[in-house]
């Protein structure tokens, strides 16, 4: 299914947010499974259906990671997470090295600012892949998709690490 078309909303990576969230609401009110309570069995199954690719299209297209993977998929390029990732042997060698500074931080006199201070790197560096993508994705061409891709796969490694940051961060902050 293509979002971008259920929210009327042109394929782009940059989006009007205001314009999603008011089509949001408004396909929201019109196959809400409520409004539908006194229908058929049948119409209660199709409005339950509408509302779910309603609020899956919305959860996609609200997250500028999700709503690249979406323009990509519907560029026919398929990601491959694992697979891909590992094939860049600098991208490796650079998440091996955080994962060092992760599990080094808690050992060190000052645990959360260490913590805080490979967070900050991970999150500059997830701000200069998004701008990246951005303007990768302006482009059609297997060339831009395939680098666009791979960005895509270096920012989920990213969130999920900055993730970990926060657990531990939590985890030293309950002490």
């Amino acid at each position: 299914m293509n979002y971008f078309v259920l929210f009327n909303l042109t394929p782009s990576f940059v989006i009007d947010t205001t314009a999603l969230v008011a089509t949001y609401q408004q396909l929201q009110k019109l196959t809400h499974p409520d409004k539908f309570a006194t229908a058929s069995d049948r119409d209660k199954l199709i409005a339950l259906q509408k509302n779910s690719q309603v609020n899956d299209g919305y959860q996609v297209l609200k997250k500028p990671l999700s709503r690249a993977e979406h323009i990509l998929e519907l560029r026919g390029v398929e990601l491959q997470h694992e697979q891909k990732t590992m094939q860049d042997g600098a991208f490796l060698m650079q998440q091996m090295e955080w994962r060092e500074q992760l599990e080094d931080a808690q050992h060190t006199d000052e645990p959360l600012a260490a913590l805080e201070e490979l967070d900050d790197e991970v999150a500059q560096d997830i701000k200069t892949l998004l701008s990246e993508l951005g303007s990768l994705l302006e482009e059609t061409d297997d060339a831009a998709n395939e680098s666009a891709a791979n960005r895509v796969r270096k920012l989920k490694f990213l969130y999920k690490l900055r993730h970990e940051i926060e657990l531990k961060e939590d985890a030293l902050s309950d002490f």
